[in-house]
């Protein structure tokens, strides 16, 4: 288990770490993102920011268990708006959300049950 828990938790820290990258380097995918779904351009930095405090967060709970416990629940809690944001304007492409969510979640509960 502890096993599982490590590489979802590394795996789940690498692909926020990117998603954090293009948010803040000024890739195109995050700006048609937000085309896409409402957003501001504005946001893109702070959205960016919380994602990569979060990848950070996972890497901190194999330390500090208490830390990876938070950060996973903030990027669940994250995930959760983001599909909001989907929903709101009608948006049915679930497929890079899906993946974001499903290692914030196997990220929890893994690192709840270790």
């Amino acid at each position: 288990m502890f096993s599982a828990y490590v590489v979802v938790t590394v795996l789940a820290a690498v692909v926020y770490g990117a998603v954090a990258f293009a948010n803040l380097s000024g890739h195109s995918y995050p700006k048609a993102q937000a085309d896409k779904l409402g957003v501001p351009y504005a946001w893109i930095p702070w959205l960016g920011t919380a994602i990569g405090a979060g990848a950070l967060g996972l890497v901190a709970g194999f330390v500090v268990p208490a830390l990876g416990i938070a950060a996973a629940s903030g990027l669940v809690l994250y995930f959760v708006c983001a599909l909001g944001a989907h929903l709101r304007v009608g948006d049915r492409d679930y497929s890079a959300w899906s993946v974001c969510f499903v290692l914030a979640v196997a990220a929890l509960v893994l690192r709840v049950t270790v």
